[in-house]
């Protein structure tokens, strides 16, 4: 008696080959109606446009001149901070907005599609790394035009503004996840800040580690957020790439690696 191992054919072959072009096509194409969806309520960008403005003007004229003597001395290190907490906190909108579409119904209509199934929540992931980039401009050019001038050159700003938007990508896959298991959109932007605030506000993003208790100080230097905003500062201020550069795109691919599949599997079962 013999034996035989099965091969996958060559139409077989040709067939993922096929399914997965069809999936990346759609969700471009889910990206492209996230697009479509802030073109028609441009609305939905105010928290990028308004809060790097306004959380910037405040902090610095706030904290400037009792953290760093003055507000030109303290702009190198506010601007990376309020980046990067504006921008992480953006990523919340993700979850959200994948909440309120699962209510209306508007999977459902996808499900009647030819269509990967997959597609919608993987567009609405890459359409909102749009938010992350308008974030990020407005606050390195707001941060220009009160006179912050990064030692590190254009090419390291661009360098960490690519950083910052790749974490919140990353992070952004948490709070699809909770928009996806979630029943309301409310308790998912509840449970997001919740997560959010005390990871931005107890970090170095605003204040020196060194000024706050001791007891504080152990969680403010394992804090991801505070090495995210050194590494900001390392790149825009010293046009240098330390170790905290790489222990956040580790933290980002760790991050992907848990909630990407988890969040993709409790998709599917309710797509």
């Amino acid at each position: 008696m013999s034996s035989t191992t099965l091969k996958p054919t060559r139409e077989q072959k040709v067939y993922r080959n096929s399914t997965f072009r069809q999936a990346v096509r759609n969700s471009l194409t889910m990206a492209y109606r996230g697009l479509l969806k802030i073109k028609r309520t441009p609305e939905q960008l105010s928290d990028v446009t308004l809060q790097p403005i306004l959380f910037t003007l405040m902090f610095t004229y706030i904290f400037g001149g009792a953290i760093s003597g003055n507000v030109q001395n303290y702009l190198p290190v506010i601007i990376p901070g309020i980046l990067v907490q504006t921008v992480i906190t953006t990523s919340v909108v993700t979850g959200v907005q994948l909440r309120e579409d699962m209510d209306k119904g508007v999977f459902d209509r996808f499900k009647s599609l030819p269509i990967a199934r997959i597609a919608p929540l993987a567009g609405a992931l890459l359409a909102d790394t749009i938010r992350y980039t308008i974030a990020t401009t407005l606050t390195f050019t707001m941060g220009y035009i009160m006179g912050y001038r990064p030692d590190g050159g254009i090419g390291f700003v661009i360098l960490a503004g690519i950083l910052v938007i790749v974490c919140s990508w990353a992070i952004s896959w948490i709070f699809a996840f909770l928009g996806v298991i979630s029943r309301t959109a409310s308790s998912v932007q509840g449970i997001s800040m919740i997560v959010l605030f005390p990871l931005t506000f107890l970090s170095n993003a605003f204040v020196p580690a060194d000024t706050m208790p001791n007891f504080l100080q152990w969680f403010v230097k394992i804090n991801p957020i505070s090495h995210l905003v050194t590494a900001v500062r390392d790149l825009t201020n010293a046009g240098t790439i330390g170790l905290d550069f790489t222990i956040s795109l580790i933290g980002a691919a760790v991050i992907v690696a848990i909630f990407a599949p988890i969040t993709v599997r409790a998709y599917m079962r309710r797509a």
